[in-house]
């Protein structure tokens, strides 16, 4: 299980906002019922298996462009520990632990 934040954002539109293209990029991830996803305002964080991630993140680039989008930069950065599986949340909830 891999945990992995991307950060899909276009370049050169109308308009400084971006929520119209990262709303088209959040319904391809409702898609994928094997993921877990969540929404932060700077990037996604996406819990499952890397291909599908990357399925999913290749089905978000093309959905952004879809919506108009002529040029996209995106960040990916990748927690892939093959050891244990250590799911988001829990990963959250040790360092509230320590922060106790």
């Amino acid at each position: 299980m891999a945990i992995v934040s991307v950060s899909i954002a276009p370049l050169g539109t109308t308009t400084p906002s971006v929520s119209e293209y990262v709303a088209a990029a959040q319904q391809v991830l409702q898609k994928y019922s094997e993921l877990t996803f969540r929404l932060d305002p700077m990037l996604t964080t996406i819990q499952g298996d890397l291909p599908t991630i990357f399925a999913a993140i290749h089905e978000m680039h093309e959905a952004m462009v879809q919506h108009g989008a002529v040029r996209l930069s995106t960040v990916i950065k990748i927690d892939d520990r093959r050891d244990k599986e250590s799911p988001m949340d829990e990963k959250v909830a040790r360092v509230r632990e320590h922060l106790e």
